[in-house]
């Protein structure tokens, strides 16, 4: 019994001992240190660190590094593991962030973990991981991503505003988009169908190079500036324009609509381009006018007009031009009478036409020259006075 109570009661005191051992090992400092260590006083997290995603996508988590050491620690951070094909960095202030400086006892944003999925990864779940390490103290944040594999769209070429009006002489910009919505890179030949005469150039946003090609990443976008100018002699109407974008796989289409709206221009000049001219009193002069249309719609029912000095008689030789096409031209032959008492000098005259779409009018110096008939006769009185003085020289100078 002596025996069995010895063994028992050294068993006991073994025991009690070893516990002893441990709980002097727990409480002092350096046990107390070792504890600490083994707990979470320097911890990197993410408030998410587990999200679904699509392929293709690009994912932000924002970090955090929880110091809850006695020291401010410089602590280096990186990612630490990616899948293949993915890309991760870590930003902040707009830069990539290498170190992170932690306060003792506080918690400090790390920055920004941006992730971007490969357009092409399959569906499944997915790890990356991120480290923090410092002062002698590490820590790893791993985040898991579900992936949705995104499947091939149609891909589509869209404009803002397909259809635009102005009038003649007016440049046309649209902004259309190639929308590649497949899960490659597309090379697309840019083409377009325009009346002849008609000028169209196809550049990148923000770029006045003009191009015939472009290349379109895996499900992204691509918008163009078409600009387009029409010929001047274009008339009055709508014009459809199609433009292509042409890939090895597919091919994109769209329309462009311009509309031209009506442009009254009406010019008037003589054969000389001359504004001015000789005439006499009484007497008819002509000048011929060269009316033009220079819009793009017909004019009708011109009327041809004149303002002239008191008195004076203006004459046309067709007083209403009853259709001028547009860009064709007619002649008309003004005839001007001055007043018969008109005196010697310079005279104003308007000649015009006009419709009720839009007018025209010419400004003319007309040099007017008087017969003077009394000077004929004074010379003529001269004369025979000069011829009486003669005879009476010759008939009394022998006496």
């Amino acid at each position: 019994m002596k025996h069995k109570f010895a063994d028992r009661f050294g068993k006991w005191l073994a025991v009690l001992s070893a516990a002893l051992c441990a709980a002097v090992l727990v409480f002092s400092p350096a046990g107390a240190l070792k504890a600490k260590a083994a707990g979470s006083d320097f911890t990197l997290y993410t408030q998410y660190p587990g999200v679904t995603a699509n392929a293709g996508d690009t994912v932000n988590f924002s970090l955090n590094l929880k110091n809850s050491t006695e020291d401010d620690v410089n602590t280096a951070v990186s990612v630490d593991s990616v899948p293949e094909g993915w890309t991760a960095q870590i930003d902040g202030g707009g830069r990539h962030v290498s170190n992170v400086f932690a306060l003792a006892g506080e918690t400090t944003t790390a920055g920004s973990l941006s992730v971007t999925v490969p357009a092409d990864c399959t569906e499944g779940s997915y790890k990356l991981s991120v480290k923090a390490q410092g002062g002698g103290h590490s820590s790893v944040l791993q985040i898991t991503m579900n992936i949705n594999e995104k499947e091939a769209g149609v891909s589509e070429l869209v404009t803002e505003y397909p259809e635009q009006e102005g009038m003649q002489g007016t440049s046309f910009t649209f902004n259309t988009t190639i929308q590649n919505k497949s899960l490659d890179v597309q090379n697309y030949s840019l083409a377009y169908q325009a009346p002849d005469g008609w000028n169209v150039g196809i550049s990148p946003s923000g770029d006045s190079t003009k191009i015939a090609s472009i290349e379109v990443k895996g499900n992204s976008s691509q918008v163009l500036n078409i600009a387009i100018t029409p010929a001047e002699t274009a008339e009055a109407g709508e014009y459809v324009i199609p433009v292509s974008a042409i890939s090895a796989n597919e091919t994109l289409s769209t329309e462009l609509k311009v509309t031209i709206t009506g442009s009254y221009q009406m010019e008037m000049a003589t054969p000389s381009e001359l504004l001015s001219f000789d005439a006499s009193a009484n007497k008819q002069s002509a000048v011929t006018l060269t009316v033009t249309n220079k819009g793009n719609v017909d004019l009708e029912n011109i009327n041809m007009r004149s303002n002239a000095p008191a008195n004076w008689t203006v004459e046309f030789s067709q007083s209403t031009i009853d259709v001028l096409k547009a860009g064709q031209s007619q002649e008309v032959t003004a005839y001007i009478t001055p007043s018969k008492d008109a005196m010697t000098g310079d005279y104003v005259l308007q000649l015009g036409a006009r419709n009720t779409e839009t007018t025209k009018q010419l400004d003319f110096r007309v040099t007017v020259k008087t017969e003077t008939y009394w000077g004929v006769v004074g010379v003529a009185l001269i004369a025979a006075v000069f011829a009486g003085l003669m005879v009476i020289f010759h008939k009394f100078g022998r006496h």
